[in-house]
This record gives structure tokens, sequence and C-alpha cells, in this order.
């Protein structure tokens, strides 16, 4: 355990031995990547913080429940994770790439390529068939590695459920080709409680992210889609406009620009979407983001960009503006001046929450802290957690407490932080 450093401007509290063994790991190297012994506690001037333990892994929570994973099994807590009252036995639980507990208690959850459904809290589960727009299965491609199927389903951003229109919608997209293998990037939902799921939005055939020897009429993506990206930073939902907005990345590759904006409606009526694309850059671009959030109104995000400097620094910052001024960059305002760059945020009762990563910044575990709506900052690093960049930020569970999943590097799954801001 590291000591605490003063310029960290946190109070070191206590440690506490962890609570599984090897066997139960994600994978057997993650004992090794630990920085910190599971359950490290502190505090900083604005939030007390702790690590979970190493497994179950806790991949998201909703009020008092929790769904986590191990290597074998699939868990749900009632009482935010200290006790796991429901569990079953999955195959591949070990690469659980995303998981959504509804309002109605059904949990949805994904492995690389498959997607499953319990309606009875983990007694049962069973297998999730996408269909795209014209009511088609959306089956998953064959791998040449096996073992690189794609990440089909795994988010960047936490939340993805909303109440549109007196029902509740899920929607998310695949933050994908960086580990895993090649696969197509696409946006998802869902209307009846994870009961059926479909496409919403699929984006083109992006050349760069195939797999060896594929032929050009066989790459992943929809053909008929000129609009490529690499992956999908967010997705989120304005209840003021009854319009999703989308972010992607990453940069120019030579066969287009892959950080675009999209505006999407949703007719329940004809169960259809109609995307527009807001604005498409260059990775160098405020527009290379995410944490996207609205507040009153106000839309809310943070600036990933990066790539070769245009200009005496990177366009980097939290901003905020109307939303029908996304596209103009005179008409936002940088609420928030990052020397780094950062895509995953969340805004709940007035508190800001934004990471930096590990292998971009000067932090070793570094997040952007504001308690009042962006009146206020502070900069904290959680240097004693080891090198770790957060990712997939969940609201607040019925203790109080924000879910931070930290990625080793950027993408390696390693720790879940809880963050709880103070009074």
């Amino acid at each position: 355990m590291m000591p605490p450093q003063p310029h960290n401007r946190r109070r070191f509290l206590t440690t506490a031995a962890a609570t599984a063994t090897c066997g139960a790991l994600l994978n057997p190297s993650l004992a090794q990547l630990r920085a910190a012994p599971a359950n490290a506690t502190g505090e900083t001037d604005h939030f007390w913080y702790r690590l979970a333990p190493i497994a179950p892994y806790i991949d998201s929570q909703r009020d008092n429940k929790a769904f986590g994973f191990d290597q074998e099994n699939v868990f749900l807590s009632e009482d935010n994770g200290h006790t796991w009252a429901h569990h079953a036995a999955v195959p591949d639980a070990g690469n659980i790439t995303f998981s959504s507990i509804l309002k109605n208690g059904n949990i949805l959850f994904a492995t690389r390529q498959k997607l499953f459904l319990s309606t009875d809290n983990l007694a049962t589960y069973r297998p999730i068939t996408v269909t795209d727009p014209s009511g088609q299965d959306y089956l998953p491609h064959t791998p040449v590695d096996p073992d690189q199927p794609g990440w089909y389903f795994h988010p960047l951003d936490g939340e993805h459920t909303w109440d549109v229109e007196g029902k509740e919608m899920l929607v998310w997209g695949n933050y994908c080709n960086v580990v895993g293998g090649a696969v197509p990037v696409n946006i998802y939902y869902s209307t009846d409680n994870g009961q059926t799921v479909k496409i919403a939005y699929s984006f083109g055939q992006n050349p760069k992210f195939q797999q060896k020897g594929t032929a050009p009429n066989a790459m992943l993506g929809d053909a008929k889609n000129p609009l490529i990206a690499r992956h999908i930073h967010g997705v989120t939902y304005n209840p003021e406009e009854n319009a999703f907005y989308t972010c992607t990345g990453d940069i120019d590759r030579g066969f287009g620009n892959e950080c675009h904006w999209l505006r999407g409606t949703y007719d329940a009526a004809s169960d259809s979407w109609d995307w527009k694309v807001l604005v498409s850059v260059n990775s160098d671009s405020r527009f290379k983001s995410g944490g996207i959030n609205f507040v009153d109104g106000q839309l809310y995000w943070a600036a990933d960009a990066n790539g070769p400097k245009v200009g005496p620094k990177h366009d980097r910052g939290i901003f905020r503006c109307a939303p029908e001024d996304i596209a103009n960059k005179a008409a936002h305002t940088r609420v928030y001046d990052m020397e780094f760059e950062s895509a995953t945020m969340i805004i709940q009762d007035d508190v800001i929450l934004a990471a930096l990563y590990a292998p971009a910044s000067t932090s070793n575990c570094g997040f952007v802290y504001s308690p009042d709506l962006g009146k206020t900052w502070a900069e904290y690093d959680l240097r004693e957690l080891g090198p770790r960049s957060g990712c997939r930020f969940s609201k607040k569970n019925s203790d109080g407490w924000f879910r931070v999943d930290l990625r080793k590097g950027w993408i390696d799954y390693a720790d879940v932080l809880f963050i709880k801001p103070k009074p």
C-alpha cells in the first residue's frame, strides 16, 4: 500500500484483506493487477471511496440491487452487494461485458456475443436473439478465432434505462474494437423489459476493424450506411426533447471520420427510429467526447480530444450548451478546463464526477469532481489504487454510493470502486 501523498488532497482511512481467492477471480492474473487490497477505503475533501471485494465483480447496480459475476457464475444482491442471495451458473461468465437491472426486476446481461434475460432473480435465464429493423434475427458473426468473437454489447457508459412517455426503455451502444476481436458497431434497445432486444442504429462497414482476410462483401457493419465509427462512447436520453443523443470515436484512419454526434427519436406506434447526424469530426476536437448528461434542459459532456494538435492545446474540458447548439462551438460554455482527455462522466443531484485516463494523464487514478453543478471544482488522484481508468459510472445506490469500473490501462477489467459524496 502506498502512503498517502499530500498533493492527493485525501486522508487514508483503513484497509481490509481480500475476501476472495484466486479461484473466484475474473481471470487468473487479476490478483497481480491490484495495487491496493480489496476493500481499501479512503476519503477526499468531497467524497468517501472504497474498493469492492475482488469477487463477485459488481457489474451494475440499481437502488438496493447489484449484479455481479465471477469465472463461472452470475450473482444478484438485494442489499447493495453486502450479501448475494441469488446466483446461477453461466457458461463464459468470466466474460460478462454488460448487464442492466430493469425497473420491474428483470436482468438483461451479456457475455461477449451472447445476450441473456432473467425474469426471476436468476432462478432461470434464457438467451435473447437480437432482431434488426426488418424483424429478422441479427446473429453474431462466426469469428475466425473463437476466442476473439468481439464485444457486441459492452458499453463505456453506465446508465442505460430511461422513462420514455410512461414506459421504461433500455438503450445502449457497444464500446468495441479495442480488445476481443472485430465487431460491428450498434445501438440496441428494448421497450418490453428485455423480452425483445432490437437494433436502433447500425454504423457502416469500417475497413480498419474487420477480421483478417475478410472479403469486401463480408465485412461487419451495415453495408448501406456510409457513416463509420470505431465504437460508441455513450447513448443518453433528454426527456425535455424526447430524444436520444449518441457520440462515437475515434479518428480518421483514411476511410472517413469516426467521431460523430447523432440525435435519434423513437416512434412507439411504428416501433421505428429517426436518426440525424449533428457533427462529424476528426479526433482533435471537443466533439470526440463522451459522458453525455442532461440537466435542466442543458447538455453536458466531457471532451476526449486527442491525436495531432491543431493549435496551441487540445480542445478539452467539460462543456455545457443547449441541445440545439451542440454543433455551434460559439454557443458552448467550458465549465471546466481539463488538461487531459475524458470520455466518462455522470451527473446526479448536482454532483459531477468524471474520470481521467491513467495512460494519458499524470494521474494514477484520477477524478474530476464538482459538488454544485460546475460552480466549484477539484481534481483528485487516488494513487494508492494504482494505474486505473474510471468508466461505466452507475447512479448512486440506495446507500448513496456511485459505482465505477476501474480498468487496468484503459479497457482491461481490474477493480470496482464505490464513491459516496459528502453532504
